[in-house]
């Protein structure tokens, strides 16, 4: 068996998709009589400054042999890679043995790579000391996913599916043609095994890409069958070709645990915390609050969020919470939280329990007193009120989710959990 990693070969502006690299290396592969056992698709933290689009780094298995591969992988790299763009630095990685044989530290490798950040100079001592074939082009950045992505399949035990679909290459860069209602239909016949396809609050297809490049439709989920199912029910521009990749999206592989006087840029965090500050919606409806325990850390749900903020602004201070989300700036930009427990009640001024009237202040820090009864109180009472939020799990709407971001309806949360659909 062999292991091919390959990374950024894609652009923001010019388009192409590192699946879509992936998707032609292992058909070339396979022209060639090579057995293709599965093509993973890895999402490295999404915090990192050099990333391309959705930091997606892609592994093949396959018995093919190592020189066959690295020479496929790089010929195919240097035809359609995006390498006219600054940002675009392509890197291969070719390993031998199968994917349950990569060392304990290439797997490590691979874990901090979804959570934390690698330099260029770490990716190729691994690669050194493991005797791996490599090439990089211009300043081989695209080295550190491709690494990652030849020890994912150790470094990970939670996988899920997405299906693509790629457009005929002659209508890359136009308008996409897809029937949204067919895509609706489908969405609703097979969820919650196929999620975040649509956002049925905002009333997007979000499977479908606006950037350029050559994915029509990509459908994720937990069952690959379910996945291409839906993309059966679409009816769209005609699809020159598909894949059915495994990958670590909607796991949630990014957060690590952490306090909120440790959190730093550039992870993503599972944090415990009070509400110390009362949500303010601010300029571009975006929404702030702060949390604290031994510390104070600000968060944030902003404007594209949507319908989220209106939970996010239900939060009053003393709220006790679990939030999840990338710091950047020294702000968490939400992703989800858990409500652990919640401040029912307010204080109001005192009635008079003889004759029940309001109380008036004695002065300051001198407490209340009925001017009718003479009855006093050292401070405000306390006053039960409703609350518009429940115990448990709230999340951003599919429009708004990350890919690595696990959806809520999968499962596997330690409070109730309320999905957005």
């Amino acid at each position: 068996m062999t292991v091919l990693g390959l990374d950024d070969t894609d652009s923001r502006e010019r388009g192409m998709c590192t699946t879509y690299v992936a998707d032609t290396v292992a058909r070339r592969l396979a022209d060639t009589g090579a057995t293709v056992e599965r093509v993973l698709l890895i999402r490295c933290n999404p915090a990192v400054e050099h990333k391309t689009r959705g930091n997606a780094a892609l592994a093949i298995h396959t018995d093919a042999a190592v020189e066959t591969a690295f020479n496929i992988a790089e010929g195919i790299v240097d035809d359609i890679a995006e390498t006219a763009d600054d940002r675009t630095n392509p890197g291969i990685v070719v390993a031998p043995g199968g994917p349950d044989g990569v060392p304990d530290d290439i797997a490590t490798f691979a874990r901090a790579a979804a959570r934390s950040h690698h330099t260029r100079e770490d990716a190729r001592e691994h690669v050194d000391s493991a005797g791996y074939r490599t090439r990089g082009w211009k300043n081989g950045r695209g080295v550190i996913g491709a690494l990652a992505a030849v020890g994912a399949w150790r470094a990970f035990d939670d996988w899920t599916y997405e299906h693509i679909a790629y457009r005929e290459p002659s209508r890359w860069g136009t308008e996409r043609d897809v029937d949204f209602d067919s895509v609706f239909e489908a969405a609703n016949a097979y969820y919650p095994e196929v999620w975040d396809t649509v956002d049925r609050g905002s009333g997007e297809a979000v499977c479908v890409p606006r950037t350029p490049g050559p994915v029509l439709y990509g459908i994720r989920g937990d069952d690959p069958d379910s996945c291409h199912a839906v993309s059966d029910h679409i009816e769209s521009e005609s699809v020159d070709r598909a894949r059915t990749f495994v990958t670590n999206q909607g796991t949630d592989s990014h957060i690590r645990a952490g306090t909120v006087s440790t959190a730093r840029d550039g992870h993503s965090y599972h944090l415990d915390g009070r509400v110390a500050e009362s949500p303010e919606t601010r300029r571009g409806g975006h929404v702030f609050f702060s949390i604290e325990d031994d510390a104070t850390l600000t968060c944030a749900a902003f404007e594209p969020t949507k319908r989220f903020r209106d939970r996010v602004r239900n939060l009053r201070v003393g709220d006790y919470l679990t939030v999840c989300g990338e710091v950047s700036d020294g702000t968490l930009k939400l992703e989800k939280f858990a409500v652990r427990e919640l401040n029912r009640t307010e204080p109001v001024t005192p009635t008079c329990p003889d004759c029940g009237r309001t109380m008036k202040s004695a002065g300051r820090e001198q407490g209340y007193r009925c001017r009718d009864c003479g009855t006093s109180t050292e401070g405000k009472a306390e006053r039960r009120i409703e609350r518009d939020l429940e115990i448990g799990w709230y999340e951003v709407p599919p429009r708004a989710r990350r890919h690595i971001a696990k959806p809520l309806i999968r499962g596997g949360f330690d409070a109730p959990t309320h999905p957005e659909k």
